[in-house]
């Protein structure tokens, strides 16, 4: 059985996430979704909500796990077995970065990373403009997880309503 790692930042989960996420466990034999905590990054949610907010996301993939690590993505892949990386490639710019950080990964421990295009409705939206319009009280709903609207924009707007 093959173990697939997907890292990021989930901050938050948006339908371009769950896209990547659906497609690549279809794909592997067990799916680890990891959000990774950067220090040098101030997170918009903490990790714990983010894990908790991903969990509901993937609750009906049964081959999908969802953890919290810190450190290097190599070293997460070495702990939870996994084969390879999958990365989401959006058009506008995402793919010279992750380029350079599968090029690393790689000189660094040999792991093979997968580049995944985002399916077209989902191409535009990012974590970013998730907060943007969540904090403009903008309707998030098309950008997230089904069901998960509602507890995302009350986690990013401090509970108010």
């Amino acid at each position: 059985m093959s173990t697939w790692l997907y890292p990021g930042s989930f901050d938050p989960v948006t339908i371009g996430h769950m896209d990547i996420i659906t497609r690549a466990s279809r794909l592997c034999g067990r799916l680890v979704v990891a959000v990774l905590h950067n220090p040098d990054k101030r997170g918009a949610l903490p990790v714990p909500e983010r894990v908790r907010l991903l969990k509901a996301a993937c609750a009906g993939l049964g081959n999908v796990e969802v953890i919290a690590r810190g450190g290097l993505t190599i070293e997460c892949a070495a702990e939870v077995g996994a084969q390879a990386i999958v990365r989401g490639v959006r058009p506008i710019g995402d793919f010279d970065s992750e380029y350079q950080l599968a090029q690393i990964n790689h000189a660094l421990s040999g792991i093979e990373t997968l580049m995944m295009t985002t399916s077209e409705g989902c191409s535009c939206i990012s974590s970013s403009v998730v907060r943007q319009v969540a904090a403009f009280g903008g309707d998030i709903t098309p950008m997230v997880p089904a069901g998960l609207a509602e507890d995302i924009r009350l986690a990013l707007c401090g509970g108010q309503r």
